[in-house]
């Protein structure tokens, strides 16, 4: 009943519909990850994102089973790929600069970030003409950023805030909070200031995501976020306004504990908990069907 609430809200009428479903994959490398904060190396982002253009990811497989027009952005991947026609190149440079010693990204780079994923929603809105959005991503070492992110918005402690990402050992867990720490303590981001936040710690896809966010809003197009990454994300484009609330939906309760302070930052409440920590985007897609669900109940 919330959700159909939600929707008519967004939609302003009293029988939504979501039959037209959307999903933008963001994928980017990080420089952070030179800091060995991650059980994967950075090859993998390039690798999975052709593994998406070649339709084998389990996002491909869900985006299929719901009906989902899926596209992948570029957005600072380390490696090059060729033409395909669902994939947007808007690549800024290749992976961001090393947080833990310099900023992640200029001003101008963050700003292009930001403007990226405006320009990547609204071709893909004109297009296709969505009532929903899932917004999923790819990147290794953006557990990292996204834990700097949301420990920088909500103050819970690096501590509280750093998971295990794609499964680090406590060995693992414990370098990559230090490194955390050491970055938060080197560059004091605002926590008021979303393109601060993004320039001094975030990742391009993060940018990306938060402009598609944004947005997605200004057209009245339901967005839902996929766990703590594109949660981040969602943050960030809070920070920059706060008015785009009312069209986030949380697609799935991650397994990474910062998620649940930021979702409580931006007051919503997942929709789904299956115990998933894949990110591409798979609990967005799984939580669209239920959104569907619930604007069917509400019409019918």
């Amino acid at each position: 009943e919330d959700l159909a609430i939600q929707l008519s809200l967004i939609q302003n009428c009293l029988d939504p519909e979501v039959d037209r479903k959307s999903l933008l994959v963001f994928a980017g490398d990080h420089g952070i990850a030179e800091e060995g904060i991650s059980a994967y190396p950075s090859e993998v982002t390039g690798q999975m994102v052709k593994n998406f253009l070649d339709g084998g990811a389990a996002i491909n497989v869900l985006c299929r089973h719901h009906s989902i027009n899926i596209h992948i952005v570029d957005m600072g991947v380390n490696a090059e790929f060729p033409d395909h026609p669902g994939l947007f190149k808007k690549k800024i440079r290749r992976g961001t600069r090393n947080f833990a010693v310099e900023e992640a990204m200029t001003g101008e780079e963050a700003v292009r970030a930001i403007e990226s994923g405006i320009d990547v929603f609204t071709t893909t809105h004109l297009s296709e003409d969505m009532d929903i959005i899932g917004l999923g991503e790819m990147g290794i070492g953006n557990t990292t950023s996204a834990s700097a992110i949301i420990s920088t918005v909500t103050g819970i402690t690096p501590a509280e805030a750093t998971g295990r990402g794609t499964g680090l050992d406590d060995k693992g867990m414990e370098h990559k909070t230090q490194v955390i720490e050491n970055a938060l303590n080197f560059h004091r981001p605002d926590p008021e200031n979303g393109f601060e936040i993004l320039r001094k710690i975030g990742g391009y896809e993060i940018g990306g995501i938060a402009g598609a966010i944004l947005a997605a809003a200004s057209k009245r197009v339901a967005i839902v976020l996929d766990g703590m990454i594109s949660t981040a994300a969602g943050l960030i484009a809070y920070q920059i306004n706060p008015h785009i609330g009312g069209y986030l939906i949380a697609g799935h309760r991650s397994v990474e504990v910062a998620q649940k302070a930021a979702l409580h930052h931006i007051k919503l409440e997942p929709v789904i908990d299956l115990n998933m920590r894949l990110g591409e985007g798979t609990g967005a897609a799984l939580t669209m069907d239920i959104v569907d669900a619930a604007c069917r109940i509400m019409r019918e």
